[in-house]
């Protein structure tokens, strides 16, 4: 049996630094898109960054917000207390508010708010101390990407959560890092794998898509991932790297319509002719003798 779908939609940082455009983000896929959990980020700049990165030009010019990284990823970050007005209002919405972390205090502070959900990103996956702290001091779920992971970095994480009898909390997501990501990279039996791996292990296997389109996110869930996360944006063509590889709001609306569509499918016959086609049956199907 098939669990219902959730998905995620990843604001991420594609508010531009904007409390009201956050909101409004909120506010259209509460009323239009439907998606389950809209999802944030938290970083501490000077934490998550070595000094080196900080003051380093953005690899991007056209898209930075600042004369340094550093610059740009301030420019960009909302603290706590807009964190927790974002949480206020999406409650007011009818959704589920949740961020991920990139850093200890970012961490700490995310974990305050008691949100059902937190997300580690890819990038920090390998961070143990992060990892360790939310298993002993956060009650919720505990979502990990796995893009650009090793095997052995893939297992010690695993190992980790099960020391810490913290494994029915964590859902795995099968991801690749790239924005956006072409098909032939996106590689969903990985879905397959991580099941058959650690299916009986963990809470659940998910998928974290960077692609273009909403196909590929069915295909993901009827192999397995209940929970697709996929980024959200007002626009593509908004300034900001992770724009082109989210969906608008009608994109969003769909792929949450068609994940639901898929959800109803997945079932066998409760019958060999179901009342439906009984119909049918009375009026085509060929009787035997009779001209």
């Amino acid at each position: 049996m098939y669990s219902k779908p959730r998905v995620i939609a990843e604001v991420g940082c594609n508010h531009m630094g904007e409390m009201n455009l956050a909101k409004e983000l909120i506010k259209v896929n509460a009323i239009f898109c439907k998606a389950d959990i809209i999802k944030f980020q938290k970083r501490n700049p000077k934490e998550s960054l070595t000094k080196e990165q900080y003051y380093a030009p953005h690899p991007n010019p056209q898209n930075s917000y600042g004369k340094t990284y550093g610059e740009h990823r301030e420019f960009l970050e909302f603290t706590i207390d807009q964190h927790r007005e974002l949480k206020e209002f999406c409650e007011e919405m009818g959704t589920v508010y949740s961020s991920s972390v990139w850093d200890m205090t970012s961490t700490k502070e995310i974990a305050s708010l008691k949100p059902k959900m937190i997300k580690i990103p890819s990038a920090c996956n390998n961070n143990y101390e992060i990892l360790s702290w939310l298993c002993d001091n956060y009650e919720g779920e505990i979502h990990v990407s796995l893009g650009m992971t090793t095997r052995e970095e893939e297992e010690k994480l695993i190992k980790l959560f099960e020391d810490r009898n913290r494994n029915k909390d964590l859902i795995l997501y099968s991801c690749t890092s790239g924005y956006p990501v072409p098909f032939e990279d996106v590689c969903l039996m990985e879905i397959k794998r991580l099941k058959k791996s650690y299916g009986d292990i963990v809470k659940e296997i998910g998928f974290s898509g960077h692609h273009k389109g909403i196909a590929i996110d069915i295909a993901a869930y009827t192999l397995g991932a209940v929970t697709v996360e996929r980024h959200f944006t007002l626009d593509r063509t908004f300034k900001g790297t992770d724009h082109a590889a989210s969906l608008e709001p009608d994109g969003m609306r769909k792929l949450v319509r068609n994940l639901n569509a898929a959800y109803k499918s997945l079932t066998y016959k409760k019958e060999e002719i179901l009342d439906i086609e009984k119909v049918q049956r009375d009026k085509l199907k060929f009787k035997e003798g009779v001209r």
